[in-house]
Order: C-alpha cells, then structure tokens, then sequence
C-alpha cells in the first residue's frame, strides 16, 4: 500500500506552503489539488504547478467527495493532496482520511497556515477566547439558514468571540462581508433577535495571508458601507473583550475608541 499526505497549501498564495509540504509535493508520485473549499486568491494551479514541478489534477468537489480516483493512486504509491488553509478543515477531507484507514493506506498531515488563528493574530484577540465557528452561505428563497445567527447568540452568551466564514462557489464566486453582514441583519430581525443588530461589533478580514491584509472594526451599522477590499473576506464578532483586545481593536483594526 501506498500513502495519501494531505498538504496544507496556507492562506494567500503558492509561497504560503511550508518547506516540509513542498519537499513532500515534489517528491509524491501523483499530486491532486482541490479548491472548492477554500481558494487562494494570489496564484493559479499553473502557477503550483511550476513550483511543484509535476502535473497536478484539480478536483472538482464531486472527483473529492467520491475519492475513487485519489484513493486508487494511493494504492499504489505516494499521493500528494494539496488543501487552501490547514488540511482537515472541512469534513470531506477527514473522511477521505477515514476512508483511507479503511482500506490501509497511511495517511500523513503536512500543515499550513489557517484562517483559524489568522483571524485572531491579525485583529489582536486572544485565541483561546474564540468559541464555535460558523459559516454564512449562498441563500436563496429556500434555503436561508438560522444557524449563523444561533451560534453568534451562542457565543455572546458566553462572552466568546464568533469567527464567520464566507461562503464561496466551485467555479468562482463567493461571498462578500457587506452582503453576509446585510443576511445577518436581516435574520436577527426575521427572529426579533438581539443577537446581531447594527450596533453590534463587526470585524472584516481580506486577503489574509498577503503582504497587505485589510482589516477593519466598527458597528455593523457602519462598516458594511465601507470600502472593504477584495475578498476573500470573513468576519469576527468579538464577544468580550480583555482591555488589551480593545486596545488592538482600535489601534490596528480602527474600531470606535467606545467600544
């Protein structure tokens, strides 16, 4: 049996991969990438490819959420999967893992940046304080999720600050922060919900992982009007905040000094 290593790719661009993920990379016998997930908005798959100095065979999500292809060449030799982020992120990819325990094939972890502690080292929050994450998707009229809503309820409760991804679509499109900040308003009103108003604390996050990431605080209100850069974006809703959190929030983030 061969080995499947799941590589993380960081947050931006081809340079965010570690030493270890690209020694690992160039010395696999097949490399797949996928980036439905997660996208780095700051080089292209030709680009990898070059640096990689192999071919690598994007997947569609549905060639990731099958596996056959992927688990076949593990079968039989090294196999290199390239993620955005940090590997193991999102569901598909851990049970691709379990699958592959299954049939005995190793399988190894190469990690890479993550949004996950990006998030809080960039706007000066203490990571140990963030509670559930949550995701605000594509909506339409039959498909419009509470859940985002409850889980920033969830966390205010416990004074615990909330990360929210933005959704994005295979092919290219995503989410931007005025448009998830707008659904969050509108459902916290849809529920007379005091969760999330225009008064509350927003923090946006774009191009994280480049060399000049925006961030930006203030009221929802407020901040969905702004010029907040090119996505990818995410949002953080702080819950409460440590005096040196409020200090970094207003210096580096530009929050309202009261906060």
């Amino acid at each position: 049996m061969g080995e499947l290593v799941f590589i993380g790719l960081g947050l931006f661009d081809e340079k965010d991969i570690t030493v270890k993920g690209l020694e690992t990379a160039r010395a696999a016998d097949t490399v797949f990438a996928e980036f439905y997930t997660s996208s780095l908005r700051g080089t292209t798959p030709e680009t990898l490819r070059l640096m990689v100095g192999k071919p690598i065979r994007v997947l569609s999500r549905k060639d990731l959420e099958q596996g056959s292809d992927v688990l076949e060449a593990a079968r039989h030799g090294t196999v290199a999967l390239l993620v955005p982020g940090d590997p193991m992120a999102a569901t598909t990819h851990v049970e691709l893992r379990l699958r592959a325990n299954e049939e005995g094939i190793r399988t190894r972890i190469v990690h890479g940046p993550s949004i996950v502690s990006a998030a809080a080292g960039l706007l000066g929050l203490q990571s140990y304080k963030f509670g559930r994450a949550t995701t605000v998707p594509f909506t339409d009229e039959k498909f419009r999720p509470v859940s985002p809503l409850e889980v920033i309820e969830e966390n205010r409760a416990r004074g615990l600050h909330t990360l929210v991804l933005l959704d994005l679509k295979e092919g290219g499109g995503f989410l931007t922060a005025p448009e998830a900040i707008q659904y969050l308003l509108d459902l916290a009103r849809e529920k007379r919900s005091q969760a999330f108003t225009e008064d509350t604390l927003v923090c946006v996050l774009g191009q994280a992982g480049s060399d000049s990431p925006r961030i930006a605080a203030g009221r929802a209100g407020d901040i969905q009007k702004r010029n907040l850069g090119r996505p990818l974006h995410c949002l953080v809703i702080p819950g409460e905040l440590h005096f040196m959190e409020k200090e970094a929030l207003v210096k580096l983030a530009g929050a309202p000094k009261d906060l």
